[in-house]
């Protein structure tokens, strides 16, 4: 089949009745739930980029195996032309949602391929498994298919591993064998859009113990899967706010979900590990799932962090405040923190790692140094919006209000801006700074950013860890050297006798 159109991805999801439940009661049909409706819509519009004359080259390819056209998502990587033609689909997918929507089809795409390219390192545990990943990538790759994701715990007692929960199917883990598959119960969160996507895919974070057999697992399955319960976080927006009130909230809105596991049957041929605490402690770490998608969040982050500047920038100039030192200052650190970011990419793109299986992975250090500044420098763009727009953040009017008759005349002069900037313009700016800077929908945004690859802390911990051991620190052993070369040139000196009598 090979790429789809936004068409047909709406009538796959039309073809589906998953158990979602949203508010108080059970989804029976997603189109038709007003919430969902435009972030289908805004990712229809991905798959439609694939027939775009304008975009289709940048972000496809031919699939040498099958001869049809298929995403950039599932090429392997094995040469720098192959990064490109990655990082250009990022790219326009990200501008396509100005880097709002964190799991776009291409994020978890990504990841199932760089399982299929490092198969080998499931083979030496189960052949079958490695057949089971390869397959399955197939199988999405030729039918263009949407994945969402689980791979952490949820939140209930952080000081004690899975198997010493007060149940122990709180987290995922395998009931039982059958001669159909596994039977999986337990929960898993945090499953971003998982009502619009077609399947799940299932793994987790490095951190096994003995004892945790039963819950070191990875499986992918379909998203209406008899058993599976998608329990949806409140919405951050209704899905019934006007484009003009709510331009980036009412489009680009991504539900986030826990996965309850009824009991799931898990057919053989879809268990990618099982019961197997050394392979799922290397599964993350081994096979490239952590590091090649870190470049499309890098590339996905570097245009958020860009399009929130951006406002700044637009909303400091639409009031003239922008002429005020300290007002330039906070808006240079911005434009820095892009700049720092887009730097490190590029780094990134030529340092490149290469794995066992020959992929080739965009550098690990400066992907893990954007990944621990991310975090701080998105929060301090939305600070700086806030700062900028200040009280006025809190004064727009609605559309209704700037279209009636009666207040065009003090819409347009109340509400104006500098010279040059009419009412009707600085009120657009500042409702679309207020989406991203106040609203719910955009603290959301801000807690994504802080977590959305874990515990900041502890990543940059591990990143600390790592660093040291892959480096030997030898610009200190060459200042120490100085006191070695003045031993050995005393040493050289000739030795002064005692004088005396004889």
């Amino acid at each position: 089949m090979g790429i789809r159109s936004g068409a047909e991805y709406i009538k796959g999801l039309q073809s589906r009745q998953p158990e979602i439940w949203l508010e108080g009661r059970r989804v029976t049909s997603v189109w038709d739930e007003a919430v969902f409706q435009q972030p289908i819509r805004e990712i229809a519009k991905l798959y439609d980029m694939q027939h775009d004359p304008e975009y289709q080259d940048k972000i496809t390819h031919i699939c040498e195996e099958t001869g049809e056209r298929v995403n950039n998502a599932f090429l392997p990587v094995k040469t720098a032309e192959d990064l490109e033609d990655r990082r250009n689909l990022y790219e326009a997918y990200a501008k396509a949602t100005f880097g709002l929507m964190g799991r776009t089809p291409d994020f978890l795409n990504i990841v199932l391929t760089s399982l299929y390219s490092n198969a080998s390192f499931l083979e030496k545990y189960n052949p079958q498994w490695a057949e089971n990943v390869k397959s399955y990538y197939r199988y999405i790759r030729d039918n263009d298919l949407f994945l969402t994701h689980a791979i952490i715990n949820p939140q209930n007692d952080r000081s004690k591993s899975s198997h010493e929960q007060q149940d122990v199917f709180t987290h995922l883990g395998a009931v039982r064998e059958t001669p159909e598959g596994l039977i999986v119960r337990g929960a898993k969160m945090l499953a971003t859009l998982a009502p619009i996507t077609d399947e799940v895919i299932i793994y987790s974070f490095p951190g096994f113990k003995p004892g945790d057999e039963r819950y070191a697992l990875a499986f992918a399955i379909p998203i209406d899967t008899p058993g599976l319960r998608i329990l949806c976080r409140e919405p951050m927006q209704d899905g019934k706010r006007s484009v003009y009130d709510h331009p980036l909230a009412s489009r680009f809105e991504e539900s986030d979900a826990v996965l309850v596991f009824h009991d799931v049957l898990v057919p053989w041929d879809r268990v990618f590990l099982y019961n197997n605490v050394e392979a799922a402690n290397g599964l993350y770490p081994k096979t490239g799932i952590a590091q090649q998608p870190a470049h499309q969040t890098g590339v996905r982050g570097l245009i958020k962090l860009q399009f929130a500047t951006e406002v700044a920038v637009r909303l400091a100039d639409s009031i003239g405040v922008d002429v005020y030192l300290n007002v330039q200052n906070d808006l240079g650190e911005l434009i820095q923190s892009v700049e720092c970011i887009r730097a490190l990419l590029r780094t990134a793109e030529r340092e490149c790692d290469v794995l066992p299986s020959g992929e080739m992975m965009p550098g690990w250090v400066p992907l893990e140094t954007i990944r621990g500044l991310l975090p701080k420098m998105y929060p301090r763009a939305i600070e700086v919006l806030q700062i900028i727009g200040a009280g006025g953040l809190l004064m727009s009017p609605t559309d209704a209000d700037m279209v009636h008759p009666e207040l065009a005349e003090d819409m347009e002069k109340y509400y104006a801006g500098r010279a040059g900037i009419s009412g009707s313009e600085r009120v657009r700016l500042f409702k679309l700074a207020w989406d991203l800077c106040g609203e719910a929908f955009g603290q959301r945004l801000l807690q994504y950013e802080r977590y959305y690859t874990g515990d900041p802390i502890r990543k940059r911990a591990i990143f600390y860890n790592s660093y040291k051991r892959e480096r030997s620190f030898s610009l200190v052993d060459d200042a120490l050297s100085v006191f070695e070369a003045k031993k050995t040139a005393e040493s050289a000196l000739p030795v002064k006798r005692a004088s005396g009598a004889d």
